[in-house]
């Protein structure tokens, strides 16, 4: 029987991850932005209309909307909080415009923008760091412990005391690396080049795939080999304040390894878009994580926050990375790109955007089961 956190907890819980994290992206933006002399107009906390807030001596208006899952700054100069430029700001006395963020050198401008996720990766690096000062590392060689009988390992000819040294054209030298690029790998062949008896050998496999079932009801398909390491092998490791952040990175790297493979598989028809989750996965996701505990929540809160310093780097107009496209362009060409030009890109930007939220939206309906219930009722 699933355990569900429930409607309330649920909620919470995703207020307390979305909001923090959108409310520090846009901090990165608004700091850096002052660094640079930029005004800025407005800081909204929250999306929809205001329900207080305040206008400090900078002149900046300080406002709390009704939905807590979002915010925004507007700087001096900006259409609106997409960083569209005012065709009115060349208008503006040439004081004031001096502090707008058009009148700013591209390369400010492109600080500004990137403060945004780069806040978000520094939020999830120092969550990662205190993450391997408290527990240490644990490192377990790739030495075979277990082979079970009739598994994709088996078939291969694979024994204990064999040394995995490669899978596919993939190096690896702990066993967490074997088991994150076989999980996402359900059915795929793979080579398995390793060691026996200090002679290298490979292998070809196909990787078996097991469905495992949470205490919530969720049902993850994943690979499986049939491998399994010797306990004895484990050795846990303290990292020390000056090693954690080392730690942090290698951590992330792995992390962002995992979302480029997956990724990839869904653009090239490996992984179904089906898998692909929104705001409504995110939210049963951090009801769960909250429900289990501190430490299974702080952790989810850093892989949001990598996810959304990712996808506000995507090459996509009304996006951060978007904004960086552009500005690398005009660093190149020594001239803005036509205004014409950029509002139609911000426009199929929007559209595109948009597109996503409703298909990843309709992925997460589905994945509560909805469509099938209708179906049913329609049947």
């Amino acid at each position: 029987m699933s355990q569900s956190p429930g409607l309330l907890v649920t909620l919470f819980a995703f207020v307390l991850v979305i909001g923090p994290l959108v409310f520090v992206h846009e901090l990165g933006h608004y700091l850096v932005g002052r660094w640079c002399g930029v005004k800025a107009d407005e800081f909204s906390i929250g999306f929809g209309q205001e329900i207080f807030g305040f206008t400090d001596k900078r002149g900046t208006r300080w406002r709390f909307g009704w939905l807590p899952i979002g915010g925004y700054v507007k700087f001096a100069g900006d259409m609106d909080p997409s960083s569209r430029v005012d065709p009115d700001w060349l208008a503006m006395p040439a004081e004031e415009r001096a502090k707008t963020f058009p009148a700013k050198p591209v390369w400010q401008r492109a600080l500004i923008v990137a403060a945004g996720p780069v806040t978000n990766f520094l939020v999830a690096l120092i969550i990662l760091a205190a993450y391997a000062m408290v527990l240490g590392e644990a490192r377990v060689p790739t030495v075979i412990g277990l082979v079970e009988p009739g598994s994709a390992a088996a078939k291969a000819g694979l024994q204990v005391g064999d040394r995995i040294t490669a899978l596919g054209d993939r190096p690896v030298d702990r066993f967490e690396q074997m088991i994150a690029f076989v999980q996402l790998r359900p059915n795929q062949p793979v080579r398995i080049s390793f060691t026996r008896a200090g002679e290298a050998r490979s292998a070809d496999a196909v990787i078996g795939a097991t469905e495992l079932r949470d205490r919530f009801g969720n049902v993850t398909r994943i690979g499986r080999l049939g491998l399994g390491y010797d306990p004895r092998a484990i050795r846990f490791d303290r990292v020390s304040l000056i090693e954690a952040p080392g730690a942090a990175l290698a951590k992330m790297g792995s992390i962002l390894g995992m979302m480029r493979d997956v990724i990839g598989q869904i653009l090239v028809g490996e992984r179904s878009v089906r898998e692909l989750g929104g705001p409504l996965q995110i939210a049963k996701i951090s009801g769960e994580q909250f429900s289990q505990g501190m430490s299974s929540f702080i952790l989810l809160i850093a892989l949001v926050s990598i996810n959304l310093a990712v996808i506000n780097l995507l090459p996509v107009p009304v996006l951060d990375g978007g904004h960086l496209l552009f500005y690398a362009i005009e660093a190149i060409r020594r001239r803005p790109v036509d205004p014409r030009l950029m509002e139609w890109a911000f426009r199929g930007g929007l559209a595109a955007v948009l597109a996503l939220m409703v298909m990843v939206t309709f992925n997460d309906l589905g994945s509560f089961g909805l469509w099938s219930r209708l179906a049913g009722l329609i049947g």
